[in-house]
């Protein structure tokens, strides 16, 4: 294409409004009077939901390969390995003609209710934000776009359409935002994509704030703002909000409306000009690359989703019962064997090029063992007890039972939330049942989201998290329950032992068309250590079939500025007999902080496989953002100068070693003493202390005199406690007549003199 600016110029003013919405359901408007072509978006973000009729929304796909979905990708805790499956995504996005793929979806799983939870990675926003960033980047290297989704704070299917999340600024950018933020500036998607919902008040394709000043202001986002389906109410507002593209369409109403307004001079025409722009850069970079010219490896990208479903299954619970050994007598039981529930349902719904059954992949694999198969539910959710006998009468004649139990597609779903965390009334029945008579019983789960299991768990020998693990996840399942696969996958998000210990259970899913995030930081793990909450397996979590030593913890330097960050070392032993891969985890601490933080927080991680014996000296950096909070009082990150703790572990509750380091503040912060600053924020603040010190002693000094002497005990109160909590000018108000002038001018003057201060510092 040409010069883009020259070739924004050479568009009419109609051309450049249908150009900012879609002309069909997947497509983006051609204009071929100046050879510019139309750009195909398609759904994702687990493989490509490609529909041969672009004017068709829910039409079946085109078959492609169906990934693992985002709650096990998480779980992987492997960016190489997300990035390797990006670069499949995308042969196969331009084999079937697609020049953007609709995802990765990186919202924080606020609660376990959410019903598209297994399309998002985590509880946690730093994990979130590393794994969302390979995937785009392994995605993108192919010349395919992406869309970060779902822009912001879109944690329900509740009223997802118009919820109002109302959510506190240090939460939004602690919480909510920065998986969002670190992809945006490390990967650089193609477009982001705007979710359904308000945030305070205000719908995410309309929120300026969210859209032009934090995205594309503050991270630099120089790509392509695209709704979700729908999600524009006013064209106009969402255009004058850093809405670049709206979709789907065609919608001649809405282009009539950006035409009207430019023309009655109610829309800045160089607003919809750089909407042009970002989406002709797109375009641009979309025709790059050359579409449906060649095919993908449909067994190779089978191979891999296997590879990926194994990686990412957590082996929850085991009593020494795994690995199977070949010859046993297997009793198999429950339909998810046989009729694998492998994905979520809606918009992410892949047809997948084959599907790999359970049952036949663990008869593959079983040696001369027997194996018989009950169904053990029923496909609805009614109760069969005669399903259940049958199992139970299998179960106690073999050497194992292996039940799979799965949430239905009525439980779990893109369009509406769970209402509780329990499987089916007969899986359960079936699960006890059936470990009743045989205690060696594996449950193998399949599920977007945790389970509650408090009323069959200590009846069973293992559990396996398999999560809706795509099309060769019956394949990765064998591999993992016989060895083949040491299981290396950790918990992207914590097991609570019941739904009214989970840290929004008061809140979620609101009410009146409003959700408040009463909850504040304290999602996930956060929640559960400050409240000391037993949680049934905690963030991080996952077992092994070897077992692992962390040794010489040690930080680069015991003190570091803030700019410069630190690394934290550990050596990392393989004790076991059989090869296998260890998650090293780093939690930061502080000792003290100006406002409320979280007992710990993830701000590193790394993935090391290690052979038998084998030691490793893992290294992993921990740049200034791993120690800052967000202070609103600022409007910005603040890393406090102090001591920290690196905590340094397998899971969130499992710390193997820890190491303190100091960091030195560089940057010291403005002071932001006003009129009604209390004496204790006068004395706490660097510029101020020194201005204000002296008198206040002579105040504390003549306050006692006034109250008969320095003992207060009298009047029963702690006079120093009762000072420091007022204002200044109050408590020099009860002094007046001992001041020299009035106590508003003694402020006045001592705030000059620290405004002069702040002056000279900056």
């Amino acid at each position: 294409m040409d010069d883009l600016s020259s070739l924004v110029a050479q568009m009419t003013l109609e051309e450049k409004a249908a150009l900012c919405t879609g002309a069909s359901a997947w497509t983006t408007t051609a204009v071929e009077r100046l050879g510019i072509p139309a750009m195909l978006l398609s759904d994702g973000p687990h493989g490509v939901r490609r529909v041969p009729d672009v004017h068709a929304l829910a039409a079946p796909s085109l078959p492609a390969t169906c990934f693992p979905t985002a709650a096990a990708l998480a779980a992987t805790w492997d960016p190489q390995l997300l990035y390797t499956m990006g670069e499949a995504l995308a042969a196969e996005a331009r084999a079937l003609g697609v020049d953007v793929l609709l995802g990765p979806g990186v919202n924080i799983k606020r609660s376990p209710l959410g019903g598209r939870n297994f399309e998002y990675f985590s509880e946690d926003p730093y994990l979130a934000g590393v794994l969302a960033s390979s995937l785009i980047q392994g995605i993108q290297s192919q010349g395919v776009g992406t869309s970060l989704k779902h822009y912001a704070v879109n944690n329900q299917e509740h009223e997802r359409l118009r919820i109002n999340a109302v959510v506190d600024e240090r939460t939004l950018r602690e919480i909510y935002l920065p998986a969002f933020e670190r992809a945006v500036k490390e990967a650089r998607p193609w477009t982001v994509m705007c979710a359904y919902n308000k945030v305070n008040g205000i719908y995410c394709s309309e929120n300026a704030r969210l859209l032009t000043q934090i995205l594309k202001g503050e991270w630099g986002f120089d790509g392509v703002v695209v709704s979700d389906w729908g999600a524009v109410h006013d064209r106009v507002r969402a255009l004058e909000a850093g809405l670049d593209l709206e979709m789907p369409g065609p919608k001649p109403h809405r282009t009539q409306a950006v035409v009207d307004a430019v023309r009655s001079g109610a829309l800045d025409e160089a607003v919809l000009d750089e909407a042009v722009r970002r989406i002709l850069a797109a375009v641009e970079r979309a025709a790059a690359t050359p579409k449906e010219t060649e095919t993908f490896d449909v067994d190779a990208h089978h191979a891999l989703a296997r590879r990926v479903a194994a990686a990412g299954m957590v082996l929850l619970k085991n009593d020494g019962i795994l690995p199977l050994q070949k010859g046993q007598c297997l009793a198999v039981i429950g339909r998810a064997a046989r009729e694998p529930h492998f994905q979520g349902g809606g918009s992410s719904h892949i047809n997948p090029t084959r599907v790999d059954i359970p049952l036949d992949e663990l008869a593959r694999l079983a040696g001369e063992g027997d194996l018989t198969y009950r169904e053990g539910y029923p496909a609805d959710d009614s109760f069969q007890q005669e399903l259940i006998d049958e199992a139970v009468a299998a179960a106690a004649e073999a050497d194992v039972a292996l039940i799979f139990a799965a949430l239905p597609a009525s439980k779990e779903s893109e369009g509406y939330d769970r209402t509780d965390l329990d499987l089916t009334r007969q899986q359960v029945a079936l699960i006890q049942a059936v470990s009743a008579v045989q205690p060696r019983t594996v449950v193998v789960l399949n599920s977007g989201s945790a389970i509650d299991m408090q009323a069959w768990i200590d009846g069973v020998a293992a559990v396996v998290q398999a999560w809706l693990m795509g099309q060769a996840g019956g394949g990765a399942i064998a591999d993992v329950l016989y060895g083949v696969v040491n299981p290396s996958g950790r918990l992207a998000e914590t097991f609570p032992m019941r739904l009214e210990d989970t840290p929004a259970f008061l809140h979620f899913p609101g009410e009146n068309g409003e959700v408040r995030y009463g909850e504040g930081l304290y999602v996930g793990y956060r929640y559960y250590d400050a409240r000391q909450i037993p949680v049934l397996f905690p963030f991080g979590h996952g077992l092994s079939y070897t077992t692992f030593e962390y040794s010489h913890a040690r930080p680069s330097s015991p003190t570091f500025r803030e700019v410069d960050g630190v690394d934290v070392l550990v050596e990392i032993t393989n004790t076991g007999q059989r090869a296998g891969a260890e998650v090293v985890q780093v939690y930061v601490r502080p000792h003290q902080a100006r406002l409320a933080r979280p007992p710990k927080e993830l701000k590193g991680f790394a993935k090391v496989e290690l052979a038998p014996g084998e030691t490793r000296t893992v290294t992993i950096h921990l740049d200034e953002r791993a120690f800052a909070y967000f202070d609103p009082a600022y409007g910005r990150w603040v890393a406090e100068g102090g001591q920290y703790d690196l905590l340094i572990g397998a899971s969130s509750a499992d710390i193997r070693a820890q190491v303190t380091v100091t960091l030195e503040a560089t940057r010291p912060l403005p002071s932001r003493l006003d009129m009604e600053s209390t004496v204790q924020e006068w004395l706490a603040d660097p510029i101020g202390r020194p201005l204000f010190e002296p008198m206040y002693q002579q105040m504390v000094a003549q306050l006692g005199a006034a109250l008969g002497g320095e003992d207060t005990a009298s009047i029963g109160m702690d006079m120093t406690a009762f000072i420091l909590d007022m204002p200044l000018v109050s408590i020099l108000g009860f002094q007046e007549a001992m001041l020299p002038a009035p106590a508003e001018e003694i402020v006045v003057d001592l705030l000059r003199r620290v405004q002069e201060a702040n002056a000279g510092a900056g």
